[in-house]
Order: C-alpha cells, then structure tokens, then sequence
C-alpha cells in the first residue's frame, strides 16, 4: 500500500481515485464495513482507494487537552487499511490553520485537486471543515459542481450502542476485552519499546518486558491480563501486568508483560501487547509470597484460557 503524509505529496500521475475520510482509530468493525464499500468503489481498472486520515487527533488541535486515548498508532492503522485492500493511505497534518479551511476548500485543495476523487465514500454523520460546518448534504453538493459522486454508510452498531471509536475506549478503559475485542473485530493491542525497570519481576522468578508505549496511547484498565506479546509479527503467550506495583508502593504506571516459556533480552526492541482477558484486578499483598503465588495463578490461567482460544 502507498502511503504518504499532506496531500501535496501525492505521487505524480495520480489517477482518479475513490476516497474515505476519517480518523479510523481502532480500524474497527463498522470502519471496516465503510473502508470494504470503498474498495468495491473502486472496482475499475486506474481506480485507486484511498483514505484519508489526519495527525494528530483533531481535537487535541481544537481543543488543546483533550486529545482521547488513541487505539491504534498510524503505522498500525496502515497495517490494518492494507489488509483491508486499500490501495493507499494520505496523512493529513491537523493544524490550526487547516482547522479553519472551509468545507469547499477543503474538497477543492485534497479531493479534487490533488486526490482526483472519482468518488468518496463516509459515514452517514460525517461532518467536516471549520466548526465541522460541512455535512453530507454540502459534500454531495460540492461533489456535483467538481465532477464526483457521494456515497454513504450507515453506522454499525453493537447491540444498542452505536459502533465508535468512543465506545471501544471505554471499553479499553473499564478492562472489558472481550467487549473491546466484539467490536473491533480482533484483540486490542498497544505498541511501543521495552525498557528497563524496577527488575523485581526477575528477582520473583517471573521477569516481564517493560513496555512503554507513546503518549495517548490507550491502556486498558490497572489488573493482569492473558494476551501475547508480538515480537517481529510472531504471537507468544504473556501474562501481562497493568498498574503500578502496589505491593512495592510504586507510582508509575507500567504496562509488564511476563513471556511464557521465553528466555530472549527484549530490550530496546519495538512490541506489541495483545489483551485477550482480564484475569483480575491490580491488588496489594502483604507478603511477597502472596504476589508471588498469585503470580503463578495468572500464569496458569493465562495458559488455559490461551489453549481454550487456539493459541
């Protein structure tokens, strides 16, 4: 998949194209029913799909502070659009002075100027340019005068919740994995470089990866986990720690993951951390023996439940 960041930077000769427009963060199920419509667009032979993403998050531009915790980084998102058959993945950089382009000056500048848009495909709540001033009903007028068409997907829906970035984050947020994981389609995962800590897991007997992920980043709820750690795309079993070590009074929130059967340094290399199930909460023993037979517990459950799920 091409992949590029601002719309100047569109390779030369770039043909027409169908867009999508969005953030997609999670790439999650109803974005996959959206982002699959666009590839079906884009069935002709010198048709490209492309979509459209913005960094960083637009609200931590418009509305400084109040960036949400992101779900998936734009390497994985490119990942992710590639497996969905996207031919191409444009990066708008967000600044202020993009924030006050006008609805028809944003569809002039990226769709048609520089993307060629044949088509472009969004949710049916799409909303966009200054103050989100432009709808659906503006891009369907805008697609008549320049010369493309406007298609719209309905939006998903787990149960009686809408299907949203929003809600998987709570999800994340609460520990609730199996709901995160229904609604995206696969298991959260964070990224990000081991780094040395505290070694105390080393010194019980269960050494754990330190993995630090970028700001922003969502992290699930403080308890242990059963997930994987991702190492050069290859899945091995973890029992994975959230919080900050209350038995030994810490303060830093870390994310520890305890490798099953795994005697390799990590360190200084780039993971993931799959979550598959919340095994219990973040607890403060007395003894060390207690955290440790606790420990042990987690392992043990975290094996079964991965044998349960074929891995």
């Amino acid at each position: 998949m091409k992949r590029w960041r601002g719309v100047e930077r569109t390779p030369s000769g770039w043909g027409r194209s169908v867009v999508t427009i969005g953030m997609y963060d999670g790439v999650h199920s109803g974005h996959q029913h959206l982002l699959e419509a666009t590839v079906r667009r884009a069935h002709e032979p010198g048709i490209n799909s492309v979509a459209v993403t913005f960094d960083p998050h637009p609200s931590e531009v418009v509305r400084p502070g109040s960036h949400p915790p992101i779900l998936t980084s734009v390497n994985r998102k490119a990942e992710l659009l590639a497996e969905l058959g996207l031919d191409a993945l444009c990066v708008i950089p967000f600044t202020a002075d993009f924030s006050r382009l006008r609805p028809d000056e944003f569809v002039h500048s990226a769709l048609v100027e520089h993307l060629h848009a044949a088509a472009v495909v969004v949710g049916e709540n799409f909303r966009f340019g200054h103050r989100a001033q432009g709808t659906v009903d503006t891009l369907r007028e805008l697609g008549e005068r320049f010369g493309f068409q406007t298609e719209t997907v309905g939006i998903q829906r787990a149960g009686e919740v809408p299907l949203s970035s929003t809600y998987i984050r709570a999800c994340v947020a609460a520990g609730d994995m199996a709901a995160a994981a229904a609604a995206l389609g696969r298991h959260h995962r964070i990224e990000g470089i081991v780094v040395r800590g505290e070694r105390r897991g080393r010194a019980l007997g269960f050494p754990t990866a330190n993995v630090e992920s970028p700001v922003h980043t969502a992290i699930p709820a403080d308890g242990v986990y059963a997930g994987r750690l991702i190492r050069d795309g290859k899945p091995l079993a973890a029992a994975i720690s959230v919080g900050t070590n209350p038995t030994f009074s810490g303060v830093l929130r870390q994310v520890e993951a305890f490798v099953l059967d795994f005697s390799d340094d990590l360190y200084g290399e780039h993971v993931a951390v799959e979550f598959v199930s919340r095994l219990r909460g973040m607890e403060r023993f007395d003894k060390v023996q207690d955290l440790i037979v606790a420990m042990q517990g987690d392992v043990a459950r975290t094996r079964e439940i991965l044998a349960q799920s074929g891995n």
